[in-house]
């Protein structure tokens, strides 16, 4: 469980680097930021291959057709959904509707899981819930009071980004459920090679996204700059990092959490990811949190905390 925990809070430290990106890159499309961060997850996961090549030729034909599955759900299709979510409602707003995750994947695995990792009692976990719950309320109650009080705010882009948001939400509740699945399905896989044969089946699906918008901007004549935008050096040293640290790196750490911890715990301790990304939104902001919004980062620790104490109860096999 502790080590599990740790991993966990490792994934979120890294993957709310991926909130950032598209806040550093506003004149990019959400699309070329989405194929570029897995493209460069793809090339650096080739030499990461070569090394894990006697257990990645293990993997059969079912195996690769589910990486595929969620490399285009739970990587291009969600951080697609998601960076175009910030890049038209800023930071926190779709930040605390992915905070949500741990709520929704929980009640999920609870319904769909119990067999397999036991069942966390409802009147136990209830209380961590709600502290969650009341911990995001707080949160977006600071964002929309922001929101109300600009004159110069467009709803109807908070709007949209608020619904894409929401479509990186189902996105991302189907990926760790699916993941862990297949993880908890082959404890004789290393998580590693799991990780690296995501990122070799994200290839070929980024290159052709690539290719699609590459060529659709020649054709309506775009005045973007393809194939690296603007600013090159900056677009490919971020993707890179991204693409190496929150795709490899942070895939390979929550694989690790995954098949230590049940699935609904682990669903909660995405948390981990919302509070590290509400961290860096600020910081880019150059802006401390207001009192309530430090109110809800307590309340979202205190869930988790509380959740940490819940032990799952096996369920009875059903009868023949």
């Amino acid at each position: 469980m502790l080590i599990g925990t740790l991993y966990a809070l490792l994934a979120g430290l890294i993957w709310g680097l991926v909130f950032v990106g598209p806040l550093l890159l506003p004149e990019y499309p959400a699309a070329l930021q989405s194929v570029g961060r897995y493209l460069a997850f793809g090339l650096i996961a080739l030499p990461l291959a070569w090394f894990d090549r006697a257990a990645l030729r293990q993997l059969g034909r079912a195996d690769w057709i589910e990486a595929l599955k969620l490399c285009a759900v739970g990587n291009l299709l969600y951080y697609l959904c998601l960076a175009s979510a910030i890049q038209r409602a800023g930071g926190p707003l779709p930040t605390m509707i992915i905070g949500t995750l741990p709520v929704v994947i929980a009640i999920a695995a609870n319904r769909r899981n119990a067999q397999r990792d036991g069942r966390l009692p409802w009147a136990r976990l209830a209380p961590s819930l709600l502290l969650i719950g009341a911990g995001i309320a707080c949160v977006n109650q600071v964002e929309l009071d922001a929101l109300l009080n600009d004159a110069d705010a467009d709803l109807t882009r908070y709007l949209s980004g608020s619904l894409l948001a929401i479509g990186a939400l189902i996105c991302w509740t189907w990926y760790p459920l699916r993941n862990a699945d297949w993880l908890r399905a082959h404890p004789g896989r290393h998580p590693r090679t799991w990780a690296t044969a995501q990122g070799l089946a994200t290839l070929p699906l980024a290159l052709a996204g690539y290719a699609v918008l590459w060529g659709g901007s020649a054709a309506i004549g775009s005045d973007f700059a393809m194939p690296f935008g603007p600013r090159p050096a900056f677009f490919i040293g971020l993707m890179v990092a991204i693409g190496l640290l929150a795709s490899w790196v942070g895939t390979l750490c929550w694989n690790e959490a995954s098949q230590r911890l049940p699935t609904a715990l682990a669903g909660q301790l995405i948390v981990f990811e919302t509070l590290f990304a509400l961290a860096y939104a600020f910081i880019l902001r150059g802006a401390m949190p207001r009192p309530l919004t430090l109110l809800g980062i307590g309340l979202l620790i205190a869930g988790v905390l509380w959740a940490l104490r819940v032990k799952p109860v096996p369920v009875a096999a059903p009868a023949p």
